[in-house]
């Protein structure tokens, strides 16, 4: 009888689906999008039955493309989530009372700085974050106070609130389990990553009740089975569940103190495994939960987060008109020698680690009459590189490891001119795996991991293949004067939007 792993990415732009056989090679991979939605200026939103209904597309493009023909010889699930995007929904009828609000949504940066004026250390304290629109908070407290009905509700007990991993959960097991995981709960900024429960302080500032919120459990551990009414007539453990960028680092098997991993998405997010303590940055990065196994036992990370990398290219395709497809950005910046003086911050909707600036916005300068698309392409890759550099400095820094080499996953890894450049501007070696979906790789580990399959994450780290390494070919130079221009542009791109 065969035997299979199933990962469930569900990003910001779609759901990713991979199928894996006992020896953890990838047989297929199944991919929808969903919409994206932007009622008013800062606003980002998703339709949660949308991404319902992605989910279990993506699923079936896999399992045909895998040419699965018992759906129950998949031997356990495990799902991986956007993080600080929450969806608050009737659990009587499972119908969300709201669309879900995205990490990337800014309509909460002016209560995010009033509560920071009052609560500002207390939290950072207690959860490893820095009080930012970003995080699930201000998001939950906004449709609280802001769609009719929903306090009628709470006091009912009829509203769950959750991120998108308790969604899903929620809606496989049909409606049985209510759940998310440590790491997930870190991104919340109601999770106190001392006691690792939610914490009451912060809740009563905020005003958001307990009851409405998920039980915490492991990052490995068995949920609960899938529905056969919702699920292609299968009951499947679910058995892993973990932020993506978390899933990512475990994918990477980073699971040393001081190993790194970047991610290359809709946002670019950088993890370091700091161990089983979290360490607080100076400047900038965030404490986070990497993950929680074995009864509660975490183990944490610092995290440096950009809001914008993979979405830019895909603003350049929609948005601008000037590709047609992503694939294409690597041959069109091949094309130029150079960006001819073009630098382009895309803060669209804001700036993150290192900066913390809410009100930053998208800025291209260095513009001539000369400038061409391609080197508007090519400056719009060379963005993501550069705001990785950022991060990494201040992780070295802060962390007072050196980092001797960077491995990389997701979309853009693929890239060749992106991963070079990259490499370039690091200055050391930068590996792509042979799984670039590391984050639906990382899932499945952990679902594994949560059935028994792995008896320690030893057991692993065998698993992880590297594909290509690039190594850095420019001088000090050449990477002194590029990102000294690149740190005027995000000078310029600062504190741009006043309300």
């Amino acid at each position: 009888m065969s035997k299979y792993y199933m990962g469930i990415d569900q990003g910001t732009t779609g759901t990713t689906v991979l199928i894996l056989d006992e020896e953890w090679n990838c047989l297929s991979r199944g991919y929808k999008e969903h919409t994206q939605y932007f009622p008013q200026p800062g606003w980002v939103e998703h339709d949660p039955l949308e991404i319902w209904d992605a989910i279990r597309a993506s699923v079936g493009i896999a399992m045909e493309k895998a040419d699965v023909k018992n759906v129950d010889d998949i031997a356990c699930i495990g799902l991986d989530n956007q993080g600080e995007t929450v969806v608050l929904w009737d659990n009587v009828t499972g119908v969300p009372v709201y669309n879900a609000i995205v990490w990337q949504d800014r309509r909460t940066a002016r209560e995010a700085d009033i509560i920071a004026e009052q609560y500002g250390e207390m939290i950072r304290e207690k959860t490893g974050l820095i009080i930012d629109a970003y995080f699930s908070a201000t998001k939950i407290k906004w449709v609280i106070e802001n769609v009719p009905g929903v306090k009628e509700k709470i006091e009912r007990n009829r509203i769950n609130a959750g991120t998108l991993d308790t969604w899903m959960i929620w809606k496989l097991t049909h409606g049985k389990v209510f759940v998310t995981d440590q790491s997930t709960a870190s991104r919340t900024m109601l999770f106190n990553v001392h006691t690792g429960e939610w914490d009451d302080e912060i809740l009563g500032a905020l005003d958001i009740p307990k009851s409405i919120l998920p039980e915490i459990k492991d990052s490995a551990a068995v949920y609960g089975n899938t529905d056969p009414l919702d699920f292609f007539g299968a009951r499947i453990p679910i058995s892993g569940s973990v932020v993506d960028q978390q899933a990512a680092l475990f994918g990477q098997t980073c699971f040393e103190p001081g190993t790194v991993k970047t991610t290359y998405g809709t946002g670019c997010f950088m993890l370091m495994n700091t161990g089983d303590k979290p360490v607080y940055s100076d400047n900038g990065l965030l404490t986070t939960v990497g993950w929680g196994l074995d009864g509660g036992e975490m183990t944490f990370a610092l995290d440096g987060g950009i809001y914008i990398a993979g979405a830019a290219v895909q603003w350049l395709r929609d948005k601008m008109k000037l590709i047609t497809s992503a694939s294409e950005t690597e041959e069109i910046a091949n094309s130029v020698d150079d960006t001819g003086g073009v630098f382009f911050v895309p803060a669209f909707s804001g700036l993150a680690a290192p900066h913390w600036d809410q009100y930053a916005r998208g800025t291209i300068v260095g513009i001539t009459g000369g400038t061409t698309k391609e080197q508007i392409v090519r400056a719009t890759l060379e963005s993501m590189a550069y705001q990785v550099k950022d991060n990494l400095d201040v992780m070295v820094g802060d962390s007072k490891i050196p980092i001797e080499v960077m491995r990389v996953d997701g979309g853009a890894s693929v890239n060749g001119f992106l991963m070079q450049f990259q490499a370039d501007i690091l200055g050391i070696p930068v590996d792509v795996p042979e799984i670039t979906d590391t984050t639906a790789l990382g899932a499945a580990y952990l679902a594994a991991y949560g059935i028994g399959d792995f008896k320690s994450i030893d057991d692993i780290k065998g698993k992880w293949k590297l594909k290509k390494r690039y190594e850095p070919q420019m001088d000090e130079e050449t990477r002194a004067r590029l990102l000294h221009k690149w740190h005027k542009a995000v000078e310029r791109a600062k504190d741009w939007e006043e309300d």
